[in-house]
């Protein structure tokens, strides 16, 4: 999908998590607003705390746009719900949260 149909899904359910998700990754993939993607998937977390992905696509947005402590809980928590059973998935990314938390100190 492109970035209007997300921009669309987030404009008819601003509180659906796959719009969220979606708009949020694809920002982040495409190099685009991180701040606007960091809003998304913040939003995106909060309506599913199990999932690992969002979390990761957070993490990776704060640490590109520099805030560090605040990508660290983010990560964490995405480790914690892959780790806690309570995820559909996402046990494959948390090699990569924990390495990106490593490059954090």
């Amino acid at each position: 999908m492109d970035l209007d149909a997300f921009r669309q899904m987030v404009a008819k359910n601003p509180q659906g998590f796959l719009g969220r998700y979606g708009l949020g990754n694809k920002l982040l993939q495409e190099g685009r607003n991180l701040q606007e993607a960091v809003e998304h998937l913040t939003v995106a977390t909060q309506l599913d705390p199990t999932h690992v992905a969002s979390h990761l696509g957070l993490g990776r947005a704060l640490v590109s746009l520099g805030r560090k402590d605040e990508a660290k809980p983010i990560l964490q928590a995405g480790i914690d719900a892959a780790r806690s059973g309570r995820s559909n998935g996402g046990v494959d990314l948390v090699p990569e949260m924990q390495a990106l938390l490593r490059t954090l100190g």
